[in-house]
């Protein structure tokens, strides 16, 4: 007997307090967000997704997004067009279910309908996440640089990821 994927579905404005307290449970590899913040990044975003009662969710930017992130900063820096995944987070109790894969295959699809051609994100490596490098690798992710930011506290490496249009 096959279980049923729980369906990926549009975020809105009252999927917001779950998504908050989500995002801050992992806050040491995303960032901390205010609600306020939130409200504004979700208003910016290319592209929101979750999957069945908040088991996981995405967001992203395109390159016309005001947004101040340097990890997005970098990218509009060197690309004149692409979709920026600024944070995906699948929550404890649904790990292991293909949630991120499943949302990154769906965002995948619109971009590709949106005419955009060119996926990016970033990945710690201090500390190193050689796990978060192998999934974007056996996605189709390719290096692109890397960078020390928030004044040597972070370190990160960038990827991309060309879409067939």
């Amino acid at each position: 007997m096959s279980v049923t994927p729980a369906p990926i579905s549009l975020v809105s404005a009252e999927d917001e307090a779950a998504i908050l307290a989500l995002n801050n449970e992992h806050a040491a590899e995303l960032s901390w967000l205010e609600p306020e913040r939130l409200s504004f990044l979700l208003g910016e975003a290319f592209y929101t997704r979750r999957i069945g009662d908040l088991e996981a969710f995405i967001m992203t930017f395109d390159q016309d997004a005001r947004y101040d992130s340097p990890n997005f900063v970098w990218f509009r820096e060197r690309y004149p067009r692409f979709v920026y995944v600024d944070r995906v987070v699948v929550a404890a109790q649904a790990r292991g279910r293909g949630h991120a894969r499943r949302l990154y295959q769906d965002l995948f699809g619109h971009v590709e309908r949106a005419g955009h051609m060119l996926v990016t994100c970033e990945v710690n490596t201090d500390p190193p996440n050689p796990a978060s490098d192998a999934f974007h690798a056996a996605l189709g992710f390719t290096e692109a640089g890397d960078a020390v930011i928030h004044g040597g506290k972070k370190a990160v490496r960038y990827y991309i990821r060309r879409i067939s249009v």
